[in-house]
């Protein structure tokens, strides 16, 4: 009977990172929409929602320290709780970075956008799709697809190398851009380095799985044991 009031402990724990991770999901893509049509108010209502986000990730940790403390989980058991506490955390970072791009949108203003935005809202999506199947993975255990996930990082990279070589074309035309083409620019790393994390994620999933810490390369669609 405690073993099973375990597991049900566990699996709400499992659900509200997935209620976390949608919600990271939505503050991403539309971080860039807004940003694309120049809503700022929207942007500010999601810097102010980012609240939310904080305390979500909070709440999770705070149960998955006293199951720890209180249940004394065995190994597997043990190793998913772990990968939840390092989960969260990368979910809250990304939620950093939807903030950061809503705070671009409101430092650029109610200037006019140097070039349409496409590259960049291809960028959230991405990032976005890749998130949604590192979580997939966690939840169905599946080692196989967080091993490929990684891969996909090249399609952000080749992205994120599309707009800055456009916004230095721009730069280049008009030095008056130098500013807002900058800030454009963080707006790009900003996906980047969600896709990164995304890695991080995967890499959980693998350690939950086989116990074995990796890091993957996104670069060669491989991965190095650290144990």
């Amino acid at each position: 009977m405690v073993r099973q009031a375990f597991k049900r402990k566990l699996q709400r724990l499992q659900d509200e990172v997935l209620i976390l991770g949608s919600m990271v999901e939505n503050a991403l893509v539309e971080s860039v929409e807004l940003l694309k049509r120049r809503d700022l108010e929207g942007a500010r209502r999601l810097i102010a929602e980012d609240r939310a986000i904080n305390e979500k990730r909070f709440a999770i940790e705070a149960d998955c320290l006293v199951l720890i403390a209180t249940q004394q989980p065995m190994a597997g058991d043990l190793r998913t709780l772990a990968a939840i506490l390092e989960i969260v955390t990368e979910l809250e970072r990304m939620g950093d970075y939807a903030k950061g791009i809503a705070k671009i949108n409101l430092m650029i203003g109610e200037q006019p956008l140097v070039k349409p935005l496409i590259d960049l809202p291809r960028m959230a999506l991405k990032a976005r799709d890749m998130l949604h199947q590192s979580l997939d993975a966690f939840v169905r255990r599946d080692v196989d697809l967080a091993r490929a996930i990684p891969a996909q990082d090249d399609e952000v990279d080749g992205l994120y190398n599309q707009v800055y070589r456009e916004l230095l074309t721009y730069i280049m035309a008009d030095p008056r851009t130098i500013d807002q083409a900058t800030q454009l620019l963080w707006v790009a790393h900003n996906l980047e380095r969600t896709a990164d994390r995304v890695t991080n994620i995967c890499e959980r999933v693998v350690f939950t799985v086989t116990g074995e810490m990796v890091e993957m390369d996104a670069e060669h669609s491989g991965f190095e044991s650290l144990t």
